[in-house]
């Protein structure tokens, strides 16, 4: 008999805890947290890169195309027939919240390895209100040597030393922040900052920037997009008491496109330039015809 009230008494122990672990799992599982989805469409907004990073094993093909300033007018269809600048890239995600990639653009032939890696990510119930990404790159000027003299490396160098392939290499990284306000509303803020290795005498090696980028959803695919960059002047880093001809800042703005695999941006912005730090160090357009130019931007996903 003893044995039968010790078995029932053990049995009922079991079962009791069981089912209040059972309860207490499915108390967690709905008190779990899941990031938000869909902060922005792609991870490139116009120049800028947003926060999101694709899923695992996903690759990303990425092509950026200015083309020329609106100055000619009619001359040349408001820059279409002008002088265009063109970015091809691959991006691949290897492991949860990391992505790799690599492209070439036009001008200069300047080849640049990236990387992007989320830290934080804003989460559907505010346990973590923002998305905080970091982005960096390594470009590399493929001018011929002879071109060299014609860009900001600077002819300085080949006059006082032979070129070294150190000089081609610039770089760019940015801290940046986001956050999905409602279903139609998302925006960030970034701050970078950017260096060349070599630069004409007058000219400072390392540039600070804020970035404020945004998009605002009108149609379940559509949304209207923007950016803006201003490069700051900061004399604690500069090289010399006064500034010449520093950086201008630059704004885009346009309309995007999204179907889940794809993403299609038309816009209109005040450099041609399509690599952060070439557009943060270098770029002197007015925001006015004679400095904006048509654009676009088209990304396809696949996952493996």
């Amino acid at each position: 008999m003893k044995k039968n009230i010790l078995s029932i008494i053990l049995f009922a122990l079991i079962t009791s805890y069981s089912f209040a672990q059972s309860k207490t799992d499915s108390v967690a599982v709905k008190a779990k947290d899941y990031p938000v989805n869909g902060v922005f469409e792609s991870g490139y907004l116009i120049d800028a890169q947003t926060t999101v990073i694709p899923a695992v094993k996903t690759l990303e093909f990425g092509i950026q195309h200015k083309f020329g300033t609106m100055d000619n007018k009619m001359k040349d269809l408001y820059g279409l027939y002008g002088s265009a600048n063109i970015r091809l890239a691959l991006n691949y995600v290897p492991v949860k919240n990391l992505q790799i990639g690599a492209g070439i653009t036009k001008r200069y032939m300047m080849t640049d390895v990236n990387l992007k890696y989320n830290i934080l990510e804003q989460t559907r119930k505010n346990t973590m209100p923002v998305s905080l990404t970091f982005y960096g790159n390594i470009g590399i000027d493929g001018s011929d040597i002879g071109g060299l003299d014609t860009i900001q490396a600077g002819s300085y160098v080949g006059a006082i030393r032979p070129y070294a392939f150190g000089d081609r290499l610039s770089y760019f990284s940015e801290l940046i922040v986001s956050r999905k306000f409602c279903k139609e509303f998302s925006l960030q803020a970034a701050l970078s900052f950017t260096h060349y290795n070599a630069v004409k005498p007058e000219y400072d090696h390392d540039k600070l920037g804020v970035h404020v980028n945004g998009r605002i959803k009108v149609t379940p695919m559509g949304s209207i997009i923007f950016n803006y960059d201003m490069p700051l002047k900061i004399s604690g880093i500069s090289e010399h008491t006064e500034f010449v001809n520093p950086p201008k800042p630059s704004i885009a703005f346009g309309y995007e496109v999204s179907t889940g695999t794809h993403a299609f941006q038309m816009f209109i912005a005040s450099t041609q330039s399509l690599l952060p730090q070439d557009n943060i160090m270098w770029n002197q357009n007015e925001i006015n015809s004679s400095g904006l130019s048509f654009g676009f931007v088209i990304t396809r996903l696949w996952g493996f």
